[in-house]
C-alpha cells in the first residue's frame, strides 16, 4: 500500500478540499479542554445512537444461547427482543454506557491529541505520522478503558437474555458482593489485547483516508464521516476474536463455562481463547461480527463528525 505525503491526493480519488470556501481549515492548538469537551460528546453519542446494535451483538457472541435467544441477523434480533421482551429491552443498561462514555472519551481524545503531536515531533516527522497516530491511539486506549471496562462489565451483563439484574445499581450491588470488585476489571488486559490492536488500525485508517479525501485538513463533515466509517469496519471485522473473549469473560455464561468443565470464574485472555475454540472452534471466534461492523461503522463516523465539529466550534467561538 503506497502512503501519500499529506496534500498529495490519491489517484482516482478526489480531494473533498481546495476552492470550496464553505469550509475553513481545522484549527490547530486546540487546548486540552476543548479536545475533552469534544470527545466527551462525542463518547456519549457514539455509545447511545446505536446502543440497540451493540445489544444484539452482545447476544449473538453467547456461545451457547438460550433457544429463545438464537438470533439469524440483527434486524430479526432487534424485532424478537421487543416483541417478546418488551420496547425497552435493547436499551437496558445504555445509563451505565452514557456514564462511562463521557469522561472515558474526553481522556481518549485529549491524550490522542496531545501524544499524537508529541511522539510526531520526537520522530522528527514533517506532517502527519502514522506511527504517532498508531501509538498515541494506544497510549490513549489505557487511560479510555481504565474508565470503560467496570461499565462494560455492567452493560453486558445487562444485556443479555434473561439478565436477572432488576437495573444497574443492583447489578454492580450484586457482582461486587458475590464476585468481588476484581470482577470489575476481570476483562481488563483482554480488553486493551483488543482496543489497542483495535485503537491503531482505527486511527491510522482514519487519519490515512482523511490523507486521501481531505489532504488540506479542512473542517468536511462528509470526509470526517466516510473517514470515520471506513475505519470503524476495518477495526471492528480486525478484532472480532478478541472482543468474543471479552464478552465471554465479562458475562461470565454460565451454562457455556459448565459444558466445558469450566468450575468458578473464567479469567484471563489464554483461558478465554481456549475456551471459545472449545465451545464453538474457529468460526466461535467470529460470531457477531456482523452486528459489531453495523455497530462500529456509524459509531466511529458519528464519533469522528461530532468530534471534529465540536472541536472546530469551540476553538473559532474562543478565538
Amino acid at each position: 500500500m503506497e502512503l501519500r505525503s499529506p496534500g498529495l491526493p490519491m489517484e482516482g480519488v478526489p480531494a473533498l478540499t481546495g476552492d470550496n470556501d464553505e469550509y475553513e481549515s481545522l484549527p490547530e492548538g486546540a487546548s486540552p479542554v476543548i479536545h475533552m469537551l469534544a470527545g466527551a460528546v462525542a463518547g456519549v453519542l457514539e455509545h447511545t445512537v446505536m446502543y440497540p446494535v451493540d445489544s444484539v451483538k452482545t447476544r449473538m457472541q453467547s456461545l451457547q444461547p438460550d433457544p429463545n435467544a438464537k438470533y439469524k441477523g440483527v434486524g430479526e434480533a432487534l424485532k424478537r427482543m421487543i416483541r417478546t421482551e418488551g420496547l425497552l429491552t435493547p436499551l437496558r443498561g445504555i445509563n451505565v454506557t452514557m456514564l462511562g462514555a463521557g469522561p472515558a472519551h474526553a481522556l481518549y481524545f485529549a491524550c490522542y491529541e496531545k501524544m499524537k503531536t508529541s511522539i510526531g515531533s520526537m520522530i522528527n516527522h514533517a506532517g502527519n505520522s502514522h506511527v504517532a497516530n498508531g501509538v498515541a491511539g494506544s497510549l490513549a486506549t489505557l487511560l479510555h478503558d481504565a474508565v470503560m471496562n467496570p461499565a462494560e462489565v455492567v452493560k453486558q451483563r445487562m444485556q443479555m437474555y434473561n439478565s436477572p439484574y432488576r437495573n444497574m445499581l443492583d447489578c454492580i450491588r450484586t457482582v461486587g458482593r458475590t464476585e468481588g470488585v476484581g470482577a470489575f476489571y476481570r476483562s481488563y488486559t483482554t480488553q486493551l489485547t483488543m482496543n489497542i490492536p483495535f485503537q491503531a488500525i482505527h486511527f491510522i485508517t482514519y487519519e490515512f483516508t482523511q490523507e486521501s479525501l481531505n489532504p488540506q485538513r479542512q473542517y468536511h463533515p462528509g470526509t470526517h464521516i466516510v473517514s470515520g466509517a471506513i475505519a470503524g469496519a476495518v477495526a471492528a471485522a480486525a478484532t472480532t476474536p478478541l472482543d468474543v473473549c471479552k464478552t465471554l469473560l465479562n458475562t461470565q455464561e454460565n451454562m457455556a463455562l459448565s459444558s466445558v468443565n469450566v468450575s468458578g470464574q473464567l479469567s484471563g485472555m489464554v483461558n478465554a481463547f481456549r475456551t471459545v475454540y472449545q465451545l464453538g472452534g474457529v468460526a466461535g471466534y467470529f460470531k457477531g461480527m456482523q452486528a459489531r461492523i453495523i455497530y462500529q461503522m456509524p459509531s466511529t463516523a458519528i464519533a469522528w463528525s461530532v468530534y471534529e465539529f465540536f472541536k472546530y466550534f469551540l476553538t473559532k467561538r474562543n478565538m
